[in-house]
């Protein structure tokens, strides 16, 4: 796919951050684009950013990718108004950290709902139009570096990055043959905004340990354009493995190539991590150890 002109792309997630970037840039490069995000007023927004900067819209269209019958009416209004697409990205997608202690149920079940049951559901209702059209294309799913290796605090979310991983792994050969590629996205840091107000289910957000992360982060995390870009890039090579900063890509070299350095890498990071748990959780601790507290 040398260029996006007149392509037609289906963008979830648009509403802000690495949606929003791709959406701009496939716009600014003759794209036709086909929206969707849960919020209405911020799609609304970013519709309207892409039409003045001369690019289609063709779809705009608010839905919970959770509601599979949602994501069928979507996809039925999308097939009857401009036909098989030739890219569709699975960008959406919500994060919630946390210890096991502190992750709750809910927690679990959000990040597979709407992580992984989100973008199958959009799979389901858009990849078999573009085999039947016989055209090609590219399916691009953005996991995360949580779907690489085993970062602090990601259980729930990692559950859910792993599974779109697993997904991407088998449909990069299933596809093969109808000529459409897919891509796996997997970015590291990348400042879409959310950087100040992230929540991470019990880790004490006041502690020193906890704002150097978070300072730490936010210096090495990337636009969203600049993850869009290498997106684009990736698409443009029909590469798998696209990766948004070199620290990631270095990190899954170590895991597949240095296991034992990996493992040290990993271990000092999580070392770093508790640091920042909080007071009640350590002193929940020392009172089961001393026999005055109790499980569950």
């Amino acid at each position: 796919m040398p260029d996006l002109r007149g392509r037609h792309v289906f963008v979830t997630g648009a509403a802000g951050g690495i949606g929003r970037a791709v959406a701009l840039q496939a716009a600014r490069e003759g794209a036709v684009l086909h929206l969707t995000d849960v919020r209405p007023e911020p799609l609304a927004a970013v519709a309207e950013e892409v039409r003045s900067l001369g690019g289609r819209v063709a779809v705009a269209e608010p839905a919970d990718l959770t509601d599979r019958d949602a994501v069928r009416r979507l996809a039925g209004r999308v097939t009857a108004t401009s036909g098989a697409m030739d890219v569709v990205l699975n960008v959406a997608g919500i994060s919630a950290w946390g210890t096991v202690r502190g992750l709750e149920h809910e927690h679990w079940r959000s990040m597979v709902e709407v992580n992984l049951m989100g973008p199958v559901h959009v799979i389901e209702e858009l990849l078999p139009p573009m085999i039947e059209a016989g055209r090609g294309g590219q399916l691009v799913n953005v996991s995360s570096a949580a779907g690489i290796i085993g970062m602090p605090w990601h259980a729930a979310y990692s559950a859910s990055k792993f599974g779109l991983r697993g997904v991407s792994e088998v449909l990069r050969f299933d596809l093969r043959r109808h000529r459409i590629g897919v891509s796996l996205v997997c970015p590291g840091g990348v400042d879409t905004g959310l950087v100040d107000t992230v929540r991470v289910a019990g880790v004490d957000e006041r502690s020193r340990a906890f704002e150097r992360a978070r300072d730490h982060f936010r210096r090495r995390a990337v636009s969203p354009e600049r993850a869009a870009e290498a997106i684009w890039r990736g698409v443009r090579r029909n590469r798998y493995w696209v990766y948004t900063s070199s620290d990631i890509r270095l990190l899954h070299w170590l895991q597949r190539c240095l296991p034992p350095a990996y493992v040290l890498a990993m271990r000092a990071l999580n070392a770093g991590a508790n640091g920042a748990l909080p007071a009640v959780e350590q002193a929940r601790r020392s009172d089961l150890r001393d026999g005055t507290g109790t499980a569950g």
